[in-house]
Parts: structure tokens; sequence; C-alpha cells
């Protein structure tokens, strides 16, 4: 079996659905990340940088609505999701160095291989050396970052904390999250390119 095969038989293992559905919702994921612009550098260093709010109003906006739907998707039995332990000393180092990196870069995981399928050379050297960061953690995880990764608090969710009450607490932390979304003031750094294809009207310079 080559590795194509071999790929194609593990999404099916996985239990998430046929090869076409996991296939679609692809296709719809890169074709909003596209119409949004996210896979543009300027929208993840501008929000870095606190010049663009695409990138927060996108995100308050899909995880509050996810998290909802979600929810009681799994309660229904119509989804499932394997919940991980809560590390605090490796979340914070990862998170700088996630954060950090993701600034330089200006891609996400999920973005980077929308850029990637553009033709971005770019941001493929940015995934090849990303994936040789992954190699090297994982080689030297027992010698070296699992001391760093400290004691786990266990798989903790947030519904839990609210015994007799899930369903009330994640219909509020999604409609929260939601109304976030809604209230940020749009803000957006355009580069060269986009300045050209702007109408007059909407030109930054103009108004």
């Amino acid at each position: 079996m080559n590795i194509f095969e071999q790929m194609l038989k593990t999404v099916i293992d996985e239990g998430h659905g046929s090869l076409v559905l996991v296939f679609l919702i692809g296709v719809i994921f890169g074709g909003i990340i596209q119409f949004t612009r996210v896979d543009k550098f300027e929208k993840i260093a501008g929000f870095a940088m606190l010049k663009d709010t695409v990138v927060p109003k996108m995100l308050f906006l899909t995880i509050g609505l996810a998290s909802i739907g979600l929810f009681f998707m799994i309660k229904l039995g119509w989804a499932h999701y394997h919940i991980k332990p809560l590390i605090w000393q490796g979340l914070i180092i990862g998170g700088i160095l996630f954060g950090t990196s993701m600034a330089i870069f200006g891609k996400c995981p999920g973005t980077g291989p929308v850029s990637i399928a553009e033709g971005r050379v770019d941001v493929l050297v940015g995934a090849i050396g990303g994936l040789l960061g992954g190699l090297v953690f994982t080689l030297f995880y027992d010698d070296f970052f699992k001391s760093l990764m400290g004691e786990s608090a266990g798989k903790i969710v947030l519904p839990h904390l609210f015994k007799g009450h899930e369903e009330l607490t994640v219909l509020i932390f999604g409609i929260v999250l939601t109304l976030i979304s809604i209230i940020i003031p749009k803000r957006e750094l355009f580069d060269e390119e986009d300045l050209k294809n702007l109408p007059d009207s909407c030109r930054p310079d103009k108004n």
C-alpha cells in the first residue's frame, strides 16, 4: 500500500464521515479562508499589532457558534471529540512560542496550507520548518521536553465546572463570544495589492 492509499485509509478509519464529506468540508473551509482573506500575512500580523480585527472577529464568532453546535451534536450522538489533558506549564511555554512565531510568519496551521495551495513558496518553507520542529520535539520529548511540560491538571471541560447547568453554561459561553465578535470594531490592514483593487470609497487613505 502506498503512502496516498494509507492516508485515505487513515481518514476512513477515523470515523469522521465519508471521504467525499471530508473533502467537501475541506473545500468549504478553504473557500471561507480565502473569502475572508485571513490567509494573507497582513491579517495575522495586523492582528498581532492590533491594526486588523478580521481574525479575532472570525475566531470569536467561529468558537461561539461551534461551541453550541458541537456540544448539542455530541449530546445527540452525532459527533464526538477527544479531550486533551490541561498542562499549564506546557500551554504557557507553547502559547508564547506559537504566538510569537505566528506573528512573525503571518500564518497559522489553518491558513498556511491554503497559502501553499496558492503557490506561496515562503509559506512552504515555513511549513517545512514546522515539520522539522515537530520531528525534533518528538525525538527529544522524553529526554528534554517532557520535563518542561509540567504536571497534568486532568481533562477539564467548562460545562463540567457547572454541574447540572451544562446546557446553560454552553449557551451563555457561545452567545457571549458571538456578541464579542459583533461588538469588536472592524479594522483592516491592507497590502499594496489590496489597495489597488479597492474602490476609492473603501480606501482607508480616502476616508
